[in-house]
């Protein structure tokens, strides 16, 4: 899920991750869900899972009891009864590629082209000096701990020649030279990105494949967006529809029996801008990547103000557009098991937990 979803994307006020359980605990079977309620935890000993995979957290603010008095409180008792560990990927799901707007745009027939906004920031520069003849071994190095990756080309790196100069103190063991004689020796500026994440990882690589006795090395930030982290999706549908065709597909492909929206009601659709959950925020985004419709939900009134009639805002509700990434985490997990040659059944639940109702 990691490997999918950094936990270190997520938003800061976020709790995603291993919420309950062991982590030194084998795996039997999993069962996936949007929400995790008592419900959900009597499906999974039913089923005989002991691992629950959730987009929404359990535990989101600090609990100060542990009694039967909250849902939460309640179902994190059970979980613990039955030994049932949770683990959820909520804002770090909503914000990686494949995740939980992806899922939404696919479940509404659009041909993804990428997120709607990129605004990640999460890469870092190492930069060292090494011997020429040391090179190749510390670039490998590090690129074996995580560094070295920009969009889908690996071992990534820019070199410069130069000249580096030092002394060593009393008590050194230079690689080059003497201690305590001014030293010149040529050096290459190795120079490789690496996620923040992996930092720690890439340095102690970097210093264990160094012949140095005390190595130089500089960490940068970067501002440059991330290409496979972002916010929403956006897409096409295979040829244009009127408004309210549009809006009958979305009713049907996410199930839900009431939608809100603006917008002109004889405009036609065919760019799609989504964001599963609370996503009014990228209004903005939508309308400056030209789509002629937004799919999102919790949508406030004035925002729908602010929309007018330049882009169909719709407003499908939070279950419903987050409820098609349940789906993607099924087949991710299925799939990296297969590839583990393991053998761990994988299900979605069947407990209904949206809280919110409709009377028509």
């Amino acid at each position: 899920m990691e490997a999918w979803a950094p936990l270190d994307i997520a938003w800061e006020r976020d709790n995603p991750g291993l919420q309950a359980g062991d982590p030194g605990r084998r795996v039997r079977g999993i069962l996936v869900a949007l929400d995790v309620t008592e419900s959900v935890v009597e499906e999974a000993a039913r089923a005989g899972a002991n691992l629950i995979v959730s987009h929404h957290p359990l535990l989101f603010r600090p609990l100060r009891s542990l009694t039967t008095r909250s849902a939460a409180e309640r179902t994190l008792g059970a979980l613990a009864r039955k030994g049932i560990a949770l683990y959820a990927a909520h804002t770090n799901l909503d914000f990686t590629r494949g995740g939980t707007s992806f899922a939404l745009a696919a479940a509404l027939g659009l041909h993804t082209e990428g997120f709607l906004t990129t605004t990640f920031r999460p890469d870092s520069k190492i930069v060292t000096f090494v011997p020429p003849s040391h090179t190749d071994a510390v670039a490998a190095a590090m690129a074996g701990a995580g560094a070295g990756m920009i969009g889908a080309y690996d071992r990534c790196s820019f070199r410069t020649e130069g000249t580096g100069t030092f002394r060593g103190g009393k008590g050194t063991h230079p690689a080059v030279g003497r201690p305590g004689v001014l030293e010149e020796a040529r050096e290459v500026r190795l120079e490789m990105v690496a996620p923040r994440r992996a930092l720690r990882a890439v340095v102690g690589a970097l210093k264990r494949a160094h012949p140095y006795e005390e190595v130089a090395y500089d960490v940068y930030p970067l501002e440059t967006p991330s290409t496979a982290y972002g916010m929403g999706a956006l897409g096409s549908l295979p040829r244009a529809l009127p408004l309210a065709e549009f809006l009958a597909g979305v009713r049907t492909a996410l199930g839900t029996r009431a939608l809100r929206w603006s917008g002109a009601p004889r405009a036609r659709v065919q760019r799609v801008a989504v964001c599963g959950g609370s996503g009014s925020e990228l209004l903005g985004d939508a309308i400056a990547a030209g789509a002629d419709a937004f799919v999102t939900a919790d949508i406030r009134y004035h925002t729908f103000g602010e929309a007018g009639t330049s882009i169909a805002l719709v407003d499908a509700g939070h279950f419903e557009t987050e409820f098609p990434v349940v789906a993607a985490i099924v087949d991710r997990l299925r799939s990296a098991i297969r590839a583990q040659g393991a053998r761990i059944g994988v299900r979605t639940s069947s407990q209904a937990t949206n809280p919110v109702r409709f009377s028509m």
